[in-house]
């Protein structure tokens, strides 16, 4: 837990395509791409373009990154690969599996900007920016004192409009030529250069702590760059783009139109100069129908001459030695093909198509005749459907056209043109004419002259809800034709192609002026970033970045959806994206936005250093008004200028303005038009002074308090944000810091209404601040004086005289002009809240407060991050050390919990309700939620690990924890009820929540969080550190599946075992808490949670040693393994071990493998425990010396266990018999009578152990019918009598086993003695072995071979290439089906297949049976097959109600993990090929189960589930066999 380093983790996962994803990072991370569940096991490699440390960055060189698995293991949930990130910009990465690509997307980095002679970082949240219109500065030797109010306004971003020389416009963004400095600048003796910039601009950085940013723009050009007359193929003209002629011609006609309109010619046709009414646009409509159109006769361009078409036909068909051509099926339809140079009638149609379409039936001039015209009128069906279409645009035209001359002439918000005049005619020309004009047919044949044409260039502009993805001026876009076009008339388009190659000149250029731009500019803005190509602006920004690595790129996009702005900014690595406050409503959405744009609550859970990368918004530039906003003093009011950038301000991001906002200018300063200067600082000036600006002047001097404090909030990390909308004017908005727990509370009234027209109350609501009110940081409220009203300068850009801003700064509470009074009132013993109530809150007026925790729980804070820094260095700033803490926080919590034993760590960590019920407990109940899955910490981990990285602390357990202690009692009392170790960890939770309890409770989740979360790590490490080397140094998967160990293996009030030995040594005592006698406390394992978790029904034989070798065994925990091994030899009876143990007293013998499976353990335990031959001398207390003792107590009779192994051998080979004790429904209320007799027995042929009726179930597939509706009570689904597959395996193992032993005089028994016909009979372990050997694959496989002799039964074989299920079942065709249970032979017997045969069978249970999680219980071709098990549902369906189909479909997970080992066993006997294949089959099996573990709130794998994977509802939520199997999995991979 104690790097500080952050690191994200991005997973990979399958045909994942995250282009329109944004993933930003900071330089100094560490990004880890890893493999998400679809793509474990598979040979994936991951490619970037982040160049190797030292190298320069080329978008187009890739490399692959290296592997890295800590673990070393064969799994894949730890392995990644790495980026150390330390360079801006944006970087791409894709994957491949094999050699095809699956999967990628981008990532942006932030730039590290910096300021001042030293170079001090300057955060992006601490940006302050004002916009400054270049040409409004003046001669350059005027610039500092005016770029000096800048300075003196706390702003330290400075963003100039391009410092080109401009175009005949004027317009600051229409730019003659893109490598020259405007000459503007220049005073007549002295010219002014790029490099004095340079020196200016460096000056700022230095002196100023001012950075400064300039536009490019790339997508246009003034119409009078000269660069574009000599190079007209950057533009997009009609030789380069012939597809815009007609458009040309129509842009033409219409222009004479404008003329004519201008002359008067149309006046008695209701069309005067002056437009001014409605009637006189529906006269301009039905002329532009009557004579343009008409006129000009735009179809023909997209119509074929069909004279000459026709004519063309018949000479074809009457050729003498035609063929008809041949055309492919089904035959292509007639088209027109358009005509690459766009001539009038110059389109054509497929002649092929033709011949093979009007075919004449002879070849007689009759024939010939009727097939031209039916041709011919093909072809004018093809030119009316043309013209139709050219109508539809047509009519766009006019309608766009009318929107246009209704915006510039009528509109009450438009410009307001007036009459038509030449130089503002009717509708804004799309195309340059630099040509004398001429009638207009004369126009058109300039057209097809190329050294005409190229000058005929299309101008840019913009198009409202188009894809911004899309060139407009591209072939397939009709904007021209169709006007739809917003067109600016100054700029030219600029044409740049797919790549440089493509337009030389162009590209080289415009690159030129990217690197003047980054050679003396710290950052750039994107002009119309959204209409630039992609390609052309990545090609810029790479250029600027080699000059400028932290290069600062920002824009404004207009594209409507956060993925399309996503594609920008991930693609151009854009640092911030321009958010105008001005697109607000009213002050709830200006509030809203704030929000939105940065920040996270107040109160969020610390985030671990090592998280998930999370999708991201864009940085935003927040700005109150740019240079191309209207005024927001004549949309809303001057008096909102100060509320509205006092919100602005406050929000966690960049923020912005415009000069001329902050002198309250009542006019938009205008990009084309304004040509006054800007005012200059001087601090003496009067008020009235129109040239110059001081602290008098506007809003200047509360701006200046406001930047100076965004960039403190910015800087000290005041990153958690609230805005409370307090009434329908008041915004106040809360910047709070999650290390000091201070917090800034600027209450803002706005005035979008004009409070001197509007009324506003009086009546101002009370406000309620948490915490001490440290001091009012500034309080200004916007204020009339007595000066002359405003005056437009005819200089300078003046602003309104006869406002200013009255304000104070860093008074006390007491002194505020604005606060009436403030009371103080206690909510609960350590929470203070001031009550404020105002008195001067008039509209335009703002106050900041600062807060900070009430003095008591600030010290709370201290102590508690100054504890909770032993888990991790980020509580380390703000903590505090005391001395009289309680003595427990004294010790490293660490220390405390490496005195815990795991059974001790499973009450303190796990526990279901019903294991806790045992102890008069239970699991914490959330209000209006649920239950916690469990008592102890994993139970409010689970809750925790989904709330936190959403930080939802709207959730009902973080209200539970605001609201009382309830839940933070809970959890200390409980342990600290119990004794020794675990009230010790009880005792030190106990006493941080002491310090907990006393901050404010909004603090309380996040605290708590971090307690819980340091303790829990700590704990889970404490568990691992007494476990085996396989888990310590395995996979995180590894050990988050090793924890299932300490989960199912617990002691509860009542021991669930039976005594062991009293001879016995290192078994584990405690005191009874009612008898205060010694007792036996060793640890059982629960077969699952929470069904089977207590009392009797807490410990089945078969699941504790189908789960025993994973759980104990492989991660160590060997003692507990050989208690359990002995404990459950003590009550063998009859030759078996109980299946429900019931403490043994309660046993039930009603199962035939479970013996088997405790036969198998034994071995285990015996080969893989050091030693471990041992425990067969180790002294077993026998419950039951002979079938029908009562249970003796531990001690009467002792024996070692290789007596009680040999017993139950010499008891099969004999034969068991007996009916169960009890037997009727006081033990089981389904059983019919005859499923109460238990037999089981060794064919003397064979070898094989068989058993069982059919009436009774004695495998792990035991389910018993129960309903009276179906009629299937007391019938079990799957009896499996005969010779189950599994125990056949098993007990041919246990045979093997011990054969070798007796081999080796370990084990001292050769043979089994058993009576038949009355006369001894020795059976040697060898005879019986080589029976099995001999027999298994004759009877047990199906053959390929449909004329096998051994098959007793072909009728019955519906799958070949398998292993029976069983041999001899009383239905005969049980036999026969498809289950997984023969996998278990395979592991545990794996001499018994044969290689070849075992590989076919696995394949086969691998594309019928294997699911997602689990292994299907049956195959789903047979007839009886359902995957659904519902245990509630009753109804007449005999194979379903109450759950009979429970293995008859069902995907169960424990057979799985033998699936795997087997097919593993047999890959490596089959070659490398298959083995390779094989270990990618099962890490992606695997990696579907880590996925499900690392989800479940239960920390486990379930019971089974529904099929394909679907949750099942009546399975049990963790299960100890199938953690078990997949554990086991991993150890053999």
């Amino acid at each position: 837990m104690g790097h500080s380093k952050q690191i994200r983790i991005l997973l990979l996962n399958e045909m994942e395509k995250l282009e329109k994803t944004l993933f930003r990072l900071e330089q100094g991370f560490e990004l880890q791409f890893r493999l998400g569940p679809t793509l474990q096991g598979k040979a994936v490699t991951v490619h970037t373009n982040y160049p190797f440390p030292g190298e320069a960055f080329n978008r187009g060189k890739f490399r692959s990154l290296e592997w890295e698995n800590p673990s070393e293991r064969e799994d894949d949930s730890d392995k990644f690969c790495k980026l150390h990130l330390q360079q801006a910009g944006s970087f791409q990465y894709y994957f491949l599996q094999g050699s095809e690509r699956s999967g990628g997307g981008y990532i942006v980095v932030d730039p590290v900007l910096r300021v001042g002679a030293d170079g001090q970082r300057l955060p992006l949240d601490c940006v302050t920016l004002q916009t400054f219109l270049a040409k409004c500065l003046g001669p350059f030797d005027e610039w500092e004192s005016r770029l000096r109010v800048a300075k003196e306004s706390g702003y330290n971003m400075i963003h100039f409009t391009p410092l080109q020389t401009l175009g005949q416009s004027r317009s600051c963004y229409s730019l003659a030529d893109q490598l020259e400095l405007n000459p503007d600048f220049s005073r007549p003796n002295k010219k002014c250069t790029w490099n004095d910039v340079g020196q200016l601009v460096d000056k700022l950085k230095k002196e100023w702590n001012i950075l400064c940013i300039t536009d490019v723009v790339y997508n246009h050009t003034a119409t009078n760059s000269k660069w574009i007359q000599e190079h007209p193929e950057s533009a997009y003209n009609l030789v380069n783009s012939p597809h815009l002629k007609p458009a040309w011609v129509l842009d033409r006609a219409l222009w004479h139109f404008s003329c004519d309109v201008a002359d008067g010619n149309y006046r008695d046709r209701g069309v005067p100069a002056s437009i001014e009414n409605d009637h006189q646009m529906n006269c301009i409509r039905k002329i532009i129908w009557e004579d343009v159109f008409p006129k000009i006769q735009l179809w023909e361009f997209f119509q074929v001459d069909v004279h000459k078409a026709v004519e063309q036909f018949r000479r074809l068909l009457t050729q003498g030695n035609r063929k008809t051509p041949t055309v492919p099926d089904p035959k292509p339809h007639l088209q027109i093909i358009p005509d690459p140079e766009y001539k009038r009638l110059g389109c054509t149609v497929d002649m092929n198509i033709a011949l093979a379409t009007f075919i004449p039936h002879d070849s007689g001039p009759a024939a010939v005749e009727e097939c031209c015209n039916w041709f011919r009128k093909r072809l004018e069906e093809l030119n009316a459907e043309k013209h139709q279409l050219m109508n539809y645009h047509q009519e766009q035209a006019v309608n766009c056209l009318l929107g246009n001359v209704f915006y510039e002439r009528l509109a009450g918000h438009g410009p307001k043109l007036g009459p038509v005049t030449r130089k503002y005619p009717l509708v804004t020309r799309y195309f340059t004419f630099p040509f004398e004009d001429m009638p207009l047919s004369a126009e058109e044949s300039l057209i097809h002259l190329p050294n005409k044409a190229c000058f005929l260039m299309a101008h840019n502009g913009w198009v409202m809800g188009d894809d911004p993805l899309r060139n407009f001026a591209e072939p397939g876009s009709d904007v021209y034709l169709r006007r739809e076009l917003i067109c600016w008339g100054d700029s030219v388009k600029l044409r740049y192609g797919k790549k440089p190659e493509d337009c030389p000149y162009l590209w080289a250029h415009m690159r030129k002026y990217t690197e003047i731009t980054a050679t003396y500019f710290q950052g750039v803005r994107l002009d119309n970033c959204h209409s630039t190509p992609l390609h052309v602006a990545e090609y810029m920004l790479d250029a600027a970045r080699k000059l400028q690595p932290n290069l600062y790129v920002v824009a404004e996009l207009f594209t409507g959806s956060e993925d399309l702005d996503n594609i920008f900014v991930t693609r151009l690595g854009i640092s911030s994206l321009i958010r105008e406050a001005m697109s607000a409503h009213n002050s709830h959405e200006e509030g809203r936005l704030v929000y939105r744009y940065g920040g996270e609550p107040v109160g969020s859970f610390v985030q671990p250093c090592l998280r998930p990368l999370m999708p991201a918004i864009a940085h935003a530039l927040f700005m109150d008004i740019t240079h191309d906003n209207e005024c927001p003093i004549v949309h809303r009011s001057a008096y909102d200028a100060l509320p509205s950038s006092m919100i602005v301000s406050m929000a966690c991001c960049a923020s912005g303005s415009t000069k001329g906002y902050d002198e309250l200018v009542p006019h938009q300063i205008s990009v084309v038009s304004e040509e006054r200067f800007y005012t200059k600082w001087n601090p003496g000036a009067s008020p009235s002074h129109t040239g110059d600006v001081n602290f008098q002047s506007g809003i200047i001097a509360a701006r200046r308090a406001i930047n100076k404090l965004h960039q403190e909030l910015g800087a000290q990390g005041f990153i958690q944000v609230y805005v409370d909308q307090v009434d329908e004017d008041i915004v106040a908005v809360t910047r709070h810091s999650p290390s000091s727990h201070q917090s800034v509370v600027a209450v803002s009234r706005t005035a979008f209404r004009n409070p001197k027209t509007s009324f506003y109350s009086k009546e101002v609501p009370q406000m309620c601040i948490p915490g001490k009110i440290e001091e009012v940081v500034l309080e200004a409220r916007t204020m009339e004086r007595n000066t002359k009203p405003y005056k437009k300068d005819e200089n300078s850009i003046n602003g309104m005289p006869n406002l200013t801003v009255e304000i104070r700064e860093h008074i006390q509470l007491n002194e505020s002009q604005i606060v009436k009074q403030a009371g103080i009132t206690t909510k609960g013993p350590h929470e203070y809240i001031q009550e404020i109530e105002f008195e001067n809150l008039s509209p335009g007026s703002v106050i900041v407060f600062r807060v900070s925790l009430d003095p008591h729980a600030q010290v709370a804070v201290g102590i508690l991050r100054n504890h909770l820094s032993q888990f991790s260095p980020h509580f380390k700033s703000g903590s505090l050390v005391v001395d009289n803490a309680d003595p427990i926080l004294k010790v490293p919590f660490a220390a405390i919990a490496a005195k815990l034993t795991l059974a001790e760590l499973n009450q303190v960590l796990y526990r279901c309700e019903s294991e806790e019920q045992e102890d008069g407990g239970g699991c914490y109940d959330i209000p209006n939620w649920s239950s916690l899955k469990y008592a102890g910490l994993q139970g409010l981990m689970s809750v925790l690990a989904e709330i936190r990285p959403k930080n939802d602390l709207g959730h009902p357990f973080c209200n539970n924890l605001r609201s009382g202690d309830w839940m933070i009692d809970y959890v200390s009392n409980r342990l600290i009820a119990r004794s020794g170790a675990i009230a010790e960890v009880g005792k030190w939770l106990q006493a941080m929540f002491f310090y907990l309890k006393q901050i404010p409770r909004y603090l309380i989740p996040c605290y708590f969080d971090a307690i819980l979360i340091g303790s829990y790590t700590t704990l889970l490490d404490a568990a691992w550190k007494q476990m085996s080397s396989f888990v310590q140094n395995g996979s995180t998967f590894v050990k988050h599946l090793s924890l299932g160990s300490v989960q199912m293996c617990g002691v509860g009030k009542f021991s669930s075992l039976p005594r062991l030995s009293p001879s016995l040594a290192d078994v584990p005592y405690r005191l009874n808490e009612i008898t205060r006698e010694k007792e036996q406390c060793c640890v059982s394992l629960a077969a699952g949670l929470p069904h089977f978790s207590s009392g009797i029904f807490r410990c089945w034989g078969r699941d504790t040693f189908i789960a025993l070798r994973g759980l104990l065994l492989i991660t160590g925990r060997h003692l507990e393994a050989r208690n359990i091994i002995l404990a459950f030899a003590g009550t063998l009876r009859h030759g078996l071990i109980p299946n429900l143990l019931g403490e043994g007293t309660y046993a039930r013998y009603n199962c035939r493998d479970a013996v088997w499976w405790w036969l198998q353990c034994v071995q285990d335990y015996c080969t893989l425990v050091p030693n471990g031959l041992d425990v067969l001398k180790c002294p077993v207390s026998r419950m039951y010396p002979t079938d029908d003792s009562a249970p003796l107590p531990a001690g009467t009779v002792d024996q070692p266990l290789f007596e009680v192994i040999q017993e139950a051998m010499q008891r099969h080979l004999q034969g068991v018999q007996f009916r169960e004790r009890n037997a009727g429904p006081q033990i089981d209320r389904h059983m019919k009578d005859e499923g109460f007799n238990i037999t089981a027995g060794v064919d003397e042929d064979t070898g094989f152990v068989y058993g069982g009726n059919r009436f009774n179930c004695g495998t792990w597939m035991d389910k018993m019918g129960e309903s009276d509706r179906a009629r299937n009570r007391g019938i079990p689904a799957t009896p499996r009598d005969g010779s189950a597959v599994e125990i056949v395996g098993l007990s041919k193992s246990a045979i093997r086993w011990l054969l070798e032993l007796s081999r080796k005089n370990i084990f001292p028994y050769h043979a089994v003695t058993v009576k038949r016909h009355g006369k001894a009979v020795t059976v040697s372990y060898e005879e019986w072995d080589r029976k099995i050997q001999d027999h298994f694959e004759k009877l047990f496989y199906v053959s390929e071979d449909p004329s096998d002799r051994n098959e007793r039964n072909p009728n019955l074989v519906h799958k070949r290439g398998i292993y029976k299920d069983s041999y001899g079942a009383s239905s005969p065709w049980c036999d026969y089906q498809l289950r997984p249970n023969f996998t278990i032979a395979m592991v545990v017997a794996p001499e018994l297949f044969t290689v070849e045969k075992a590989w076919r069978a696995l394949e086969m249970a691998e594309q019928k049976l294997l699911g997602p999680l689990g292994m299907k219980t049956l195959d789903p071709d047979d007839m009886v097959y359902c995957g659904i098990y519902d245990n509630a549902l009753d109804n007449e369906n005999y194979n379903l109600a109450k759950g009979f189909n429970y293995h008859q479909g069902p995907e169960w997970l424990w057979p799985v993990g033998y699936f795997l080992r087997a097919k593993l066993y047999f890959s490596r006997r089959m070659g490398p090929e298959a083995n390779a294949k094989t270990i990618l089959l099962v890490k992606n099996v695997l990696s579907q189960h880590y996925v499900h573990l690392e989800r479940s709130p239960w920390k486990g794998l379930p019971e089974l589930t529904n099929e394909n994977g679907q949750y099942c509802p009546f399975s049990c939520e963790t299960q100890a066999w199938s953690i078990a199997t997949v554990l086991e999995t991993l150890y053999d991979l």
